[in-house]
């Protein structure tokens, strides 16, 4: 006989909108408490699943569905599980959906999911020579094509997504190639008054140089951008005296 989570988590399948809005509203309230983590973390196999199909209704639905997801993702034994199910993938794409409503909270998920080295992985596509990269060059264009001045910027978070994916070989690869020119468009995003963008270029850029010795002339050959971010910090405020 089902418990009442179970029951619960049944009910995010209904063919009633309003059961299944009430049923998705609860278990987000759920995942803001340790205690309601550790609960559904019993009944992932249920919990994550049903939550991901949620992702392509309608924003009353797909928003707290997505929220909590962030949440379970911050589980790292959760999060392993979703990437294993395909999450890049489905977050990718409804990402990039026509007016997408979740787009901020998308970026987030994707965040935490980048996390984890199979996360990184999955988002660079290492798997498949042809495609490679594709979903990391989206991102990018993405995330130096939106305006950091508007009050809303679902694609500030690109840049935790940059420093993760830069921690590994494969994505500092990615990055520093030439052909595709990444960092040069991620460096210039280092004068944005955004401090989630900058810190998230500073820490790309730091990553990236760790492979100096074997990228030196990809680094050079954005030079004129690169150490401008480089030795801003270092310089501080300018003083003007009358």
């Amino acid at each position: 006989m089902a418990n009442e989570l179970e029951e619960l988590l049944g009910f995010l399948c209904s063919p009633s909108p309003s059961v299944k809005k009430a049923a998705v509203d609860i278990v987000r309230g759920l995942t803001g408490s340790e205690d309601g983590l550790q609960s559904l973390s019993k009944y992932s196999k249920i919990a994550l699943p049903s939550l991901a199909r949620l992702l392509s209704e309608n924003k009353e639905v797909s928003e707290p569905a997505t929220e909590a997801l962030v949440n379970l993702s911050q589980n790292s034994e959760l999060a392993g599980k979703m990437v294993q199910m395909g999450m890049i993938k489905t977050a990718m794409d409804l990402l990039y959906k026509p007016d997408s409503s979740i787009t901020r909270l998308l970026v987030m998920l994707l965040v935490n999911l980048t996390q984890l080295d199979y996360g990184i992985s999955s988002l660079l596509q290492v798997e498949d020579e042809q495609i490679q990269g594709l979903y990391v060059m989206k991102l990018v264009r993405s995330f130096c094509r939106s305006s950091s001045e508007a009050s809303d910027d679902p694609f500030e978070h690109v840049g935790s997504i940059l420093v993760n994916i830069s921690k590994k070989e494969a994505g500092r690869k990615i990055l520093l190639d030439p052909k595709r020119g990444l960092l040069k468009q991620i460096v210039r995003q280092f004068d944005s008054s955004n401090y989630l963008r900058k810190k998230g270029v500073s820490g790309t850029i730091r990553n990236c140089c760790f492979e100096a010795e074997h990228q030196l002339q990809n680094l050079l050959l954005i030079s004129e951008f690169l150490w401008p971010a480089l030795l801003l910090p270092v310089a501080g405020n300018k003083v003007i005296f009358c």
